[in-house]
């Protein structure tokens, strides 16, 4: 890496993700950090706002229709094509790339990254659910050249290349620090269980848009927070701890804690259980993930633990919460599996947004792509784009029973 600041290309800056990843860049200054690219899916007067502030030499905008709306400085240049993100993550002059986009587009450039020897510090759980046997293996080859040189270098480590940003990940990652994977009996994910964790199974089915987006702890786009609702997000979570840390995924547990301040536990082979502790704030991990091996002030809020008069835990229900079996069981199938569960789940949760599927109606669809499209061996890069790309076209068509009309 360069001296100085560290040069960070942003991958989905007009994100939440994204948007919080730049407000700990100006609360470090530019001694610490400095932007070199921005990319965005559609919202150009956003990301024209982030380029005056923050000066990037290049951005990247994917809808071409919004980019006779992008304004850009002289000096800051425009990446267009398919691969736009792979010359962003790739450019010599960036050290770290932040991976904040959501669904499978960002698999191709976070591989180009560490070909390239780029850190990546990742958002994005697809990303690892569908392609973690094609990123992990670079990340330990990375690692394992810094080791042949200096087995003491913090880079002798994958999680050095590949840094999670999930609160859940972070916190597992921030409890391992000093500790040996060979000691780690298992992970405990945290989940808050979102609006239905008390709701009765028998009235699911009358779940509307507007209450499966009241989640009741974090602030976060519609997507994730229906997949907050019905456990997506950690099923996929579920399966990333694997890929990231190498358990086995009967080695991961999750508990439902609605009060979102533990963000996850590891326990060790000796009883000893270690937890990290914040509010619901994502800058505490981006932070970590950018200032790893140490920790610096930053803008998040500080944690008063006697204003806490409980802290509670709970065993998820699969019975409300179906989707973290089907998640589980995609893992165990492998990769392919796991991309049907992405590119379902993705299709599902824009057709329930738009009033054109029932809320358990998500669960059956995604349950049924695993099971049509799960079986095989590890797919390529090219076929998983290619099972992506089928997987959605068969969702979009079929009922929520995986049905497709004649």
């Amino acid at each position: 890496m360069s001296g100085g600041a560290l040069r960070i290309a942003l991958l989905g800056s007009t994100g939440s993700i994204g948007r919080q990843t730049l407000d700990v860049v100006e609360e470090a200054g530019p001694d610490r950090f400095r932007v070199v690219s921005l990319a965005a899916g559609r919202d150009a007067a956003t990301l024209s706002a982030q380029v005056a502030r923050h000066r990037p030499a290049a951005v990247a905008l994917a809808d071409r229709s919004a980019r006779s709306q992008l304004d850009l400085p002289p000096g800051t240049r425009h990446e267009e094509g398919p691969d736009a993100l792979v010359a962003l993550a790739t450019d010599p002059a960036v050290d770290l790339v932040v991976v904040a986009t959501g669904g499978t587009v960002s698999l191709r450039p976070v591989l180009a990254a560490l070909t390239a020897g780029k850190v990546v510090a990742m958002a994005n759980k697809e990303t690892l659910v569908c392609g973690g046997h094609l990123v992990m293996p670079l990340a330990v080859r990375r690692a394992a050249e810094v080791a042949a040189r200096d087995r003491s270098d913090p880079m002798a480590s994958p999680l050095a290349w590949v840094r999670p940003i999930d609160s859940e990940h972070s916190a597992i990652w921030q409890c391992l620090a000093g500790e040996r994977m060979a000691e780690v009996a298992r992970l405990i994910l945290t989940a808050s269980g979102g609006p239905f964790r008390e709701r009765p199974v028998e009235t699911m089915d009358r779940i509307t848009v507007a209450e499966a987006l009241g989640h009741p702890t974090w602030s976060m786009g519609a997507k994730i927070t229906v997949d907050s609702a019905t456990m997506m997000n950690k099923g996929l979570e579920v399966i990333e701890a694997s890929r990231l840390y190498a358990l086995p995924l009967d080695a991961v547990d999750v508990l439902i804690h609605p009060q979102s301040i533990v963000h996850s536990l590891v326990e060790f082979v000796d009883g000893s259980v270690k937890a990290q502790l914040g509010l619901p704030d994502m800058r505490i991990p981006i932070q970590y993930s950018l200032t790893w091996p140490h920790r610096t002030p930053g803008p998040a809020p500080r944690l008063d633990l006697a204003e806490r008069n409980s802290l509670t835990f709970a065993v998820p229900d699969d019975a409300r919460f179906p989707l973290l079996p089907i998640a589980r069981a995609a893992g165990a199938a492998g990769p392919r599996a796991s991309t049907a569960l992405i590119a379902a789940d993705e299709v599902a949760v824009e057709r329930f947004l738009a009033g054109a599927l029932r809320y358990p109606g998500i669960a059956r669809l995604v349950g049924s792509a695993v099971e049509r499209f799960g079986s095989g061996g590890d797919p390529s890069l090219e076929e998983v784009m290619a099972l992506d790309d089928a997987v959605r076209a068969w969702a979009a068509g079929a009922d929520e029973n995986g049905r497709v009309a004649a």
